[in-house]
């Protein structure tokens, strides 16, 4: 029997999705705003701090994407466990994600604080700019861990279709940042400038406050259990394996593939991966919206495929990737055309400058078809196709991304670059929608959505 007739039309659903995603997205774009800002206040300090800070970002999105990985998974059971009415079952999954991820990626950061030197060596970081990371990279790895332990907790409230205190806390914890960095990054009045380690600590305190108000806001649900986590973990190790694997390995392509990508940029001095670097951080502030969306669709995809309803799956993966597609491109253009000015304010010396001009101009509109392919992986996760969503995502990084990056930084200016990302951007996201379009049709070929 056709589903047809029990499907939503798409409007109320915009509606829904919308109410649920903003939050997310105007925390995601406060949180990576300050990210931005950091950056920005850092390349006052010169081109090789900036070069220096520039060649953690790939390390730190490995972190995270572990911890994104390990979310996935948790929020996908959670929200199925949900679905299906199994209360108790999602209190005892909450505990396990809120102490196992953070153990996890505990041990991650001191991993990663005694391996640096050689994977930042390898990365291209010369003897100079090394001594520049390391007392930046201790602190800041401090704030990687923080930062994992509040996406666990948001994580737990989005599972429980709460976006709004994660949001909340995104801006607090962002602004927060915002007034400390210059102060700890240049001094102020007793307290003197750290310089480059000014801005991992103006972080961490930043990451400790919102902590703490999580806590206290986590003290007031009953989403946690202290009994039969044992039982639970050798319940739920199989599942969430079959869902975290895979996921885990998604998320960790883009940060390697990142590493990769600074690598090549790095044959072509400290200005073009100053560039590149401040090029990273306004990807992930303009993508604020997918990014808002791949945390707020996924746990209704997953309460919808808990309860077998197909055609609200459809409908809500048509106005995400409808959503995604019209602002990436508009907000892309726009970019574009202002591409000098937003340079100038982001950069001090002209020829990083010159370097983000040509990347804004090629990158950001390009956006729109990487947004798709974001939202296929995640939407992939939600729908119990781990390993298809892992595939995607290789193929967007290794098949389609990084060999055309590879070809602009042989041509030998930031321009080709550009241009090899942006082509790029575009195979992946076409070849990501013609993968999800079959995907749907069949899992649910008889279902369609009334506009």
């Amino acid at each position: 029997m056709s589903d047809s007739a029990h499907t939503p039309s798409l409007w109320p659903l915009r509606r829904q999705l919308f109410h649920q995603t903003w939050p997310m997205a105007i925390g995601i774009l406060s949180l990576l705003g300050f990210q931005l800002v950091d950056a920005a206040f850092v390349s006052r300090l010169g081109t090789q701090p900036l070069a220096a800070q520039s060649f953690t970002f790939p390390v730190t999105f490995l972190m995270i994407g572990i911890q994104v990985g390990l979310g996935i998974a948790i929020a996908a059971l959670i929200s199925r466990a949900i679905g299906a009415g199994e209360i108790a079952r999602s209190r005892r999954l909450g505990s396990l994600v809120l102490f196992g991820g953070s153990m996890a990626l505990g041990v991650l950061a001191v991993l990663l604080w005694f391996t640096h030197a050689p994977i930042f060596s390898r990365l291209g970081a010369n003897a100079d700019t090394l001594s520049r990371i390391s007392p930046y990279w201790a602190i800041q790895l401090v704030a990687n861990w923080l930062a994992a332990l509040l996406y666990f907790g948001y994580t737990l409230f989005r599972a429980h279709n709460n976006t709004r205190l994660p949001g909340l806390l995104m801006m607090l914890t962002s602004l927060l940042n915002l007034v400390l960095d210059p102060i700890f990054i240049f001094g102020f009045g007793p307290i003197p400038g750290l310089g480059l380690p000014g801005a991992a600590v103006a972080t961490v305190l930043a990451f400790l406050v919102g902590l703490v108000v999580l806590v206290w806001r986590l003290s007031q649900e009953d989403w946690l259990a202290r009994h039969g986590l044992g039982a639970e973990i050798k319940r739920s190790t199989g599942p969430f394996a079959v869902i975290a694997g895979p996921a885990m390995i998604s998320q960790l392509m883009p940060p390697l593939a990142a590493m990769a990508a600074t690598g090549l940029i790095a044959s072509l001095g400290d200005s073009a991966v100053a560039a590149w670097g401040l090029a990273s951080r306004l990807e992930t502030m303009s993508l604020m919206l997918v990014l808002g969306l791949t945390m707020s669709l996924p746990p209704w995809l997953g309460h919808c495929y808990g309860g077998g309803d197909w055609g609200r799956i459809r409908a809500l993966t048509y106005i995400a990737f409808q959503a995604a597609l019209v602002w990436q491109l508009v907000f892309g253009l726009v970019m574009a055309l202002a591409a000098p000015w937003v340079a100038a304010g982001l950069a001090g010396a002209p020829a990083v400058q010159q370097g983000l001009t040509a990347l804004i101009r090629f990158m950001l509109p390009s956006y729109a078809l990487l947004g798709i392919c974001m939202l296929v992986v995640s939407a992939s996760n939600a729908l119990n196709w781990p390993v298809r969503g892992m595939l995607i995502s290789f193929a967007r990084l290794f098949v389609c991304y990084l060999p055309c990056v590879a070809i602009g930084v042989w041509a030998g200016s930031m321009t080709s670059v550009g241009m090899g990302a942006l082509t790029g951007n575009l195979l992946a996201g076409i070849m990501a929608w013609a993968v999800f379009r079959r995907s749907l049709a069949q899992a649910s070929p008889d279902t369609t959505i009334s506009v």
